[in-house]
């Protein structure tokens, strides 16, 4: 059954489950937020309550409405936008990509070899959001531990963990330079020594990288960045000090970009999730 929504706007709440403390709680409610492309380390599922919205995962796209499913995997660059301007109401759960990982190896019954990526990108199955429906209001409600467990495998198999078809890695000098930009993530890289690291032209280079991962190599810089400060957010780090380890040039450029992707600040982010 679709959740009745409020006739106005309220602010969105991020929580950490009680229940199951690898799982991050989203709600927006009557939101126009609009987000930039942006990655999560996390698998994210959610569900739309009302409204509609475009929904872009890499080249991907597709206009979704309440009673529609989402999945994304972690590194998808995506965004999800409400469609003309209008207000819609949305739900998400971000869990942890080892333990889920762990979870598809005991539904699948093989051997640990890390996650395997969800193969769809959204469902249209009423039967998938229910199962959604049933593990949020449980974990909203902090209530009956082994009904939430029993929940979230169900979702999770309802999703399938069948190997999708293989996708071939990027090349060997696009990697290159995506771990340069990963192993000095604070630093300031000019585009000339990303290129000659991956041994490409600066224009080759970004074209190219755009179309691996989805994301321009500053705005991937930007963006991991930000799921890094996600993190030491989450260990309880000043936005100054986070701000200033991550090569922002202060904390109102860091808030600025965080909003950006997430709809709120990195104030009320650590706050909801202390």
């Amino acid at each position: 059954m679709m959740q009745a929504v409020p006739s106005t706007p309220a602010p969105p709440y991020f929580r950490r489950s009680g229940l199951l403390p690898q799982v991050e709680m989203r709600r927006a409610q009557q939101s126009a937020a609009c987000y930039h492309t942006h990655t999560h380390d996390e698998f994210s599922l959610g569900v739309v309550d009302s409204g509609t919205a475009l929904y872009r995962n890499g080249r991907w796209q597709d206009s979704i409405h309440a009673g529609c499913t989402v999945l994304i995997n972690p590194g998808d660059a995506h965004a999800c936008n409400p469609d003309n301007g209008q207000h819609w109401s949305y739900r998400m759960l971000f869990m942890d990509a080892g333990w889920v990982g762990g979870l598809q190896a005991d539904i699948d019954g093989a051997a640990e070899v890390g996650f395997v990526p969800f193969a769809a990108r959204s469902s249209r199955s009423p039967q998938a959001y229910a199962a959604f429906h049933r593990l949020f209001t449980l974990l909203e409600h902090n209530a009956d531990p082994l009904a939430a467990d029993e929940a979230l495998l169900q979702l999770l198999a309802l999703h399938g963990v069948d190997l999708p078809s293989p996708t071939r890695a990027p090349p060997l000098p696009l990697q290159k330079a995506r771990e340069l930009i990963l192993d000095q993530l604070g630093d300031t890289l000019r585009l000339d020594t990303i290129a000659n690291v991956a041994g490409l032209s600066p224009f080759h280079l970004v074209r190219s990288f755009k179309q691996a991962y989805g994301l321009s190599p500053h705005a991937f810089q930007l963006d991991q960045r930000i799921n890094r400060g996600k993190q030491l957010l989450k260990r309880g780090e000043t936005l100054v000090s986070v701000a200033h380890s991550l090569g922002f040039a202060d904390q109102s450029h860091f808030q600025r970009h965080f909003k950006h992707r997430h709809a709120v600040t990195p104030k009320v982010y650590q706050q909801a999730l202390a």
